[in-house]
């Protein structure tokens, strides 16, 4: 009997461990959404809206304060352990969700959990191109995960809706806390590659700050952050104001509302199935900022107050837009980090794109409700252009890996290894060691990274 053939990556048995246990914990998080909403309206009846609107600020406050605090020491951290603590923790903390009698206790709870999945996400998106070092698997992996996410908005409230037909909704926490066990267990047997050794300079606060700081100094990952922020204006518009365009103005049913939702999800489901492929042949700036042009042009269609079928035919322009920005994100943070930083820069990637919905979700609520849906559109139609524009200006158009570039003298102590940056030795000594020594002015060419060694981007000129 032949054994089951896996399409690439997912032949890879790691990989796939990896990519079942988020796909699992990704359900379970699906279902404790909607047991949420049910739990809110059990305890704020018509303010319900009030405190989830609430506890997503607070789950978004969690995600861009606490992920750069992981992302930055978890060098220091067993990365395996950490995950598998980061998930049982978790399991624990929605454990409790069934035993809140109070609304501030929803709160505490949310961000509690959303502290430690802040730290759980960053480190596991880092640990997949260890796994895949091969760019086209990793691309492929990229496609499942956003496929991952949209299918989980699917069909989460249709796997919810279809237990509660049998169960009561504090059920729904016990299989999110159950989804979380089984993801820590299949970690556990997961042969996951220990992160490369690290030891930066400078204290505590240095290590916290190297995301973000590494982050904003990289041309590219600067471009990729404004192009977040025309993602969170586009997807802020579908989640918050398409419920309220579907039913007051055109006089929809809730059924309506979820079919422009679903219109959105398809069209990034579609991108990311077709990305691979795309990506073969056009570079990822071509791309992504393509993406931001999609995006503008459904909402500049939306601003035109379309009927039902147009508006699900401008949502999934949308979608497949935000997809294209989202989707090859993790090859650039990759392409962006040395192996043994990692972790800090997709923290700090997780931490500035939630700053950028923690502003868009507001701005889209006040301002469909100060000067009206159609003008919403519009007004975030331009503004996505502008963010276009500015990431094209701020992502070389000769985006090389390898750049010539001159080193300073400096002098420091840190653990290294003896390569074109340490061979300060006459005699044989042990590989990996620490002590103070100096590195000489040398100009020469190699794939650039921010780090402890690279302080700031050459300048081309």
């Amino acid at each position: 009997m032949s054994r089951l053939s896996w399409p690439a990556p997912l032949n890879n048995a790691e990989y796939r461990r990896l990519f079942i246990a988020q796909v699992i914990a990704l359900v379970g998080t699906g279902l404790s959404t909607v047991a949420l909403t049910l739990l809110a309206f059990d305890l704020a009846g018509g303010n319900a809206g009030v405190v989830l609107g609430t506890a997503l600020a607070i789950k978004m406050i969690a995600y861009v304060v606490f992920a750069p605090i992981v992302g930055g020491l978890a060098h220091r951290m067993p990365r395996k352990g950490l995950l598998i603590g980061l998930d049982i923790v978790r399991a624990l903390i929605v454990l409790m969700m069934p035993f809140v009698t109070a609304v501030w206790q929803i709160y505490a709870l949310i961000f509690l959990l959303n502290l430690f999945s802040a730290g759980f996400k960053p480190v596991f998106a880092a640990a997949i191109p260890d796994i895949l070092p091969d760019e086209k698997d990793y691309t492929r992996a990229l496609s499942y995960s956003r496929l991952a996410y949209d299918l989980d908005t699917l069909l989460s409230p249709l796997l919810a809706g279809l237990a509660l037909l049998f169960l009561s909704f504090t059920s729904l926490f016990m299989a999110n806390a159950i989804a979380f066990v089984i993801s820590a267990g299949l970690i556990l047997v997961t042969a996951l590659p220990a992160a490369s050794a690290s030891e930066r300079v400078g204290n505590t606060w240095h290590q916290i700050s190297f995301g973000i700081v590494a982050y904003m100094k990289t041309p590219r990952l600067r471009a990729l952050l404004v192009l977040y922020m025309a993602v969170a204006s586009a997807s802020a518009m579908v989640i918050v104001n398409t419920v309220v365009y579907v039913r007051d103005n055109l006089g929809g049913t809730d059924s309506d509302t979820a079919m422009a939702l679903a219109a959105a999800g398809g069209g990034s489901m579609l991108a990311a199935l077709t990305l691979p492929r795309i990506l073969e042949r056009m570079s990822d700036r071509s791309v992504m900022l393509g993406g931001g042009l999609y995006m503008a042009l459904g909402l500049g269609l939306m601003s035109t107050g379309p009927s039902l079928p147009a508006l699900l035919a401008y949502w999934f322009v949308v979608g497949f837009g935000w997809s294209l920005i989202q989707t090859p994100a993790g090859r650039l943070l990759n392409r962006s980090a040395a192996p043994t930083d990692r972790s800090a820069y997709f923290a700090a990637q997780f931490s500035l794109s939630h700053a950028c919905w923690l502003i868009g979700y507001p701005v889209a609520g006040q301002l469909g409700a100060a000067i009206g849906l159609e003008s919403t559109g519009f007004v975030f139609c331009i503004a996505i252009l502008a963010f276009t524009a500015l990431s094209a200006l701020l992502w070389p158009k000769e985006d090389d890996r390898e750049i010539e570039h001159t080193h300073q003298p400096i002098e420091h102590s840190h653990y290294h290894v003896h390569d074109a940056h340490h061979a300060h030795h006459d005699g044989a000594v042990p590989e990996g060691h620490k002590h103070p020594h100096t590195h000489e002015a040398v100009r020469h060419a190699h794939t650039f990274f921010i780090d402890d060694h690279h302080r700031h981007w050459p300048n081309r000129a």
